[in-house]
């Protein structure tokens, strides 16, 4: 098996938010990955006094723990439970009610030799590749289905559409958010490979239009995580006019995940 994994904060200057991990438990039961993109906050108060890096890492953390000690429950019991805990953690301060509270999109695999499951919640990316070299993105679209001007503006965002009805959800303080996941199972044999993705890493084909979805998978199955992650910072370097970033920032953390059976 083939396991590589690659992250790179926007900037020198300010931490990564994002989180990766992938495990292969001692029992021999398949393995496990985890994939979070920490979501940054606009600047002023938040309602907590920890940093979105401290919320990944503690969100992530009780991710993979659960998704390989917990094999009774599924992806999405077990995104719940992350949550709870996390939140149990910093109830007292902060004030977790907060629109803006840390929070995180979440990739989430886990397989053993009869089957594949998979949860993604918000925009990262899950590919799964098929045998015959199909690629099948697994997608929470919300985002893309938002009523124009849902987006004109954070507040504007924060009051109509985060975690709200009809609008997107991310992994905060809300257990319940974790029914909002796309989910799904699929037989281990009909998988050759799977890829994870933020959206700073997918820029490559959503932003940047340099291939399909297909096509990114090949590039990480040639180049590595690293790999496409070097390319996507071309890219961004490049795009002097922002033709293709326009409201985006310059450079975004970038992660990826790449497993091969």
């Amino acid at each position: 098996m083939r396991m590589e994994l690659a992250t790179e904060s926007g900037s020198p200057e300010r931490p990564n938010e994002d989180w990766v991990s992938a495990a292969l438990p001692a029992s021999g039961q398949g393995g496990a990955l985890v994939l979070l993109d920490g979501v940054t906050p606009p600047q002023g108060d938040d309602g907590c006094v920890h940093s979105v890096p401290w919320f990944t890492a503690r969100l992530g953390g009780a991710l993979a723990e659960l998704s390989c000690s917990r094999r009774d429950l599924t992806l999405t019991e077990i995104l719940a439970e992350s949550i709870r805990r996390t939140a149990d953690t910093h109830r007292s301060p902060c004030d977790l009610s907060h629109v803006r509270t840390p929070q995180a999109t979440v990739v989430l695999a886990r397989w053993d030799e009869r089957e594949i499951e998979y949860l993604v919640l918000s925009d990262s990316a899950l590919l799964l590749e098929s045998p015959d070299g199909a690629v099948r993105a697994v997608l929470d679209d919300r985002l893309d289905r938002l009523p124009p001007g849902s987006l004109a503006s954070e507040a504007i965002a924060d009051a109509r559409a985060r975690n709200k009805e009809g609008g997107f959800f991310t992994a905060a303080a809300d257990p319940q958010v974790a029914s909002r996941a796309v989910t799904g199972r699929v037989p281990r044999t009909e998988v050759r490979s799977l890829a994870a993705l933020t959206d700073g890493a997918s820029r490559w084909t959503e932003k940047f239009r340099e291939g399909d979805w297909t096509a990114t998978l090949e590039l990480l199955r040639k180049t590595g995580p690293q790999g496409l992650i070097d390319r996507v910072r071309e890219l961004e370097r490049a795009d002097t006019d922002r033709r293709y970033l326009r409201r985006s920032k310059t450079h975004d953390d970038a992660t990826a995940a790449f497993i091969e059976f």
